[in-house]
């Protein structure tokens, strides 16, 4: 019998996936949370505790990519697979960072599901197929240079460069025009020229263009 736990914000989905998994036999739920601020308390009082945790990633509250990193730096034997409707690149390799042991999408059929649990709690990798797909493309792209873009291509000079990194920190203009010595105003204008150089129109949209390119880390 492998125990394991539902966490995602949905109720419809955590009955449907409670009563899907009452149906085998060698599966028994031990308890579903409706966020990933709640694993940790339900983990304290957990029996038996769960060999695995089916994790949704997008949740109201704290995500499931954070809930689990929290669960790995608390219980680091309990494996943890996404469940999510996304098949978004970036997020499948952030999950996978995070310490996830498997990615399914919810539209798996349930033998599928019932197999990748059993392959995660021996130890390996759970994913549906499309996934897999993705992720070794992700990887390919990767690791092929010569797709890669250069600041030059865009005509980025060594201050909008300077200022894109900043903006990858997640810090504000204020915060950028303190550490560089230059007027908020000043910084406000560098972001805007990078915008239009790059063909871009949110802060976003200019640090994915950075980090896909890896101009920034």
């Amino acid at each position: 019998m492998i125990p394991i736990a539902i966490v995602d914000d949905s109720r419809p989905i955590r009955e449907n996936l409670t009563q899907i998994f009452d149906l085998f036999e060698d599966i028994q739920v031990v308890f579903a949370a409706d966020d990933g601020d709640a694993v940790l308390a339900h983990l304290e009082l957990a029996e038996p505790q769960p060999a695995l945790i089916l994790m949704d990633i997008e949740m109201r509250k704290t995500d499931g990519i954070t809930a689990t990193r929290l669960v790995k730096d608390h219980y680091p034997a309990i494996k943890i697979v996404m469940l999510s409707v996304l098949d978004q690149d970036e997020k499948i390799v952030e999950a996978l960072a995070a310490g996830a042991d498997g990615y399914l999408l919810k539209d798996e059929k349930p033998m599928k599901m019932r197999q990748a649990i059993k392959d995660a709690v021996e130890g390996r990798l759970a994913m549906s197929p499309l996934v897999a797909h993705k992720t070794l493309n992700h990887i390919r792209q990767q690791n092929d240079t010569s797709q890669l873009k250069q600041p030059g291509d865009f005509q980025l000079t060594a201050r909008e460069l300077e200022i894109l990194n900043h903006l990858a920190q997640g810090k504000t203009s204020t915060a950028i025009s303190a550490e560089l010595f230059i007027s908020s105003s000043t910084v406000r204008r560098h972001i805007e020229s990078l915008y239009k150089k790059l063909g871009v129109h949110s802060k976003l949209e200019a640090v994915q263009l950075a980090r896909q390119n890896r101009w920034v880390k």
